[in-house]
């Protein structure tokens, strides 16, 4: 097994990363580092260069929110360590291109992570439609941030991503799945009188793709994204983990998006290779370059 370090222990390490790490064979959570989050029986520390300078772990799997996720990496990679980054890879493309341009010149794995195109319902609709004509595309990705982010508040701060932190994950998935390449002609985007970032996005892309973005949706949460087709329909629901054909509800295996995610870092430290996708950070840039501007009521968390 491999020692790896988790720096960043909040509420999505300790629900998705560490039971991941732990149920792996191929991994061992050697140290963790946070300014208050630790895990039970695991070595920890609260300075991510006293971690570095006082261990070997050759691992290093970032779950910091985007603004100071490039410095971790980057001090990791300069290190000599392998990286694995949560979603998005950082606050900006530019510095996931230049950490991708550190990691080969160090010679070590970088992999920007995006757990929703692990979602079982995810690699058979791809397949299903690979030969296929697609006539329009309808995304739905509505959610309470209140119950997901409780107290978070960077989220509507300045690299927050606001409502595209959980939409990026909708983006992920079509930029998978679509046979073709899309491209944002227009967008809404609803800002709160005191947020940086938006709580509400419409977006219209070419090839007649069209998605709705909400942070504010009480009761069920709605993850739905409908493809039409020469040859008929599919839809993916709950994020991707199920998968419906023509109105026929598909088998598609179990729910494991973190622990094929870690799955696929060993394949790459043990392959060499690094795997540096930004396409769906690409159609967020886009929305926020191109999208109206609409200022709405103050939104507290």
């Amino acid at each position: 097994m491999t020692p790896i370090c988790l720096v960043g222990i909040g509420k999505i390490a300790t629900d998705q990363h560490v039971p991941a790490i732990n149920a792996s064979p191929d991994w061992d959570l050697a140290a963790t580092v946070s300014r208050t989050g630790t895990i039970d029986g695991v070595q920890a520390f609260t300075d991510f260069d006293q971690m570095l300078a006082e261990t070997d772990i050759p691992v290093i799997s970032l779950c910091l929110p985007p603004v100071p996720r490039y410095a971790y990496a980057a001090k990791a990679i300069a290190a000599g360590r392998h990286v694995m980054l949560e979603k998005p890879p950082g606050a900006t493309l530019a510095e996931v291109h230049a950490l991708a341009d550190m990691a080969r010149a160090a010679g070590v794995t970088l992999f920007t992570t995006w757990h929703s195109r692990m979602a079982p319902g995810v690699a058979p609709a791809k397949a299903w439609l690979a030969d296929k004509q697609v006539t329009g595309v309808q995304i739905t990705w509505k959610e309470d941030v209140r119950r997901w982010h409780p107290g978070q508040d960077w989220v509507f701060a300045p690299a927050g991503m606001g409502v595209f932190d959980p939409g990026i994950n909708a983006l992920s998935i079509i930029t998978e799945i679509l046979p073709m390449p899309i491209h944002l002609q227009a967008a809404e985007l609803l800002f709160p009188s005191n947020c940086d970032t938006p709580i509400a996005a419409q977006m219209r892309w070419t090839e007649n793709v069209i998605a709705e973005f909400d942070w504010r949706q009480e009761g069920p949460q709605s993850w739905d994204i409908t493809v039409q087709t020469d040859a008929g329909g599919i839809s993916l629901h709950d994020g991707g983990s199920r998968l419906v054909i023509d109105g026929a509800p598909q088998d598609v295996g179990p729910e494991r998006e973190y622990p094929a995610l870690y799955d696929r870092m060993a394949d790459l430290v043990k392959d060499g290779v690094s795997d540096v996708d930004i396409g769906p950070m690409i159609h967020v840039a886009d929305a926020m370059a191109l999208g109206q501007r609409v200022t709405g009521e103050a939104f507290y968390l």
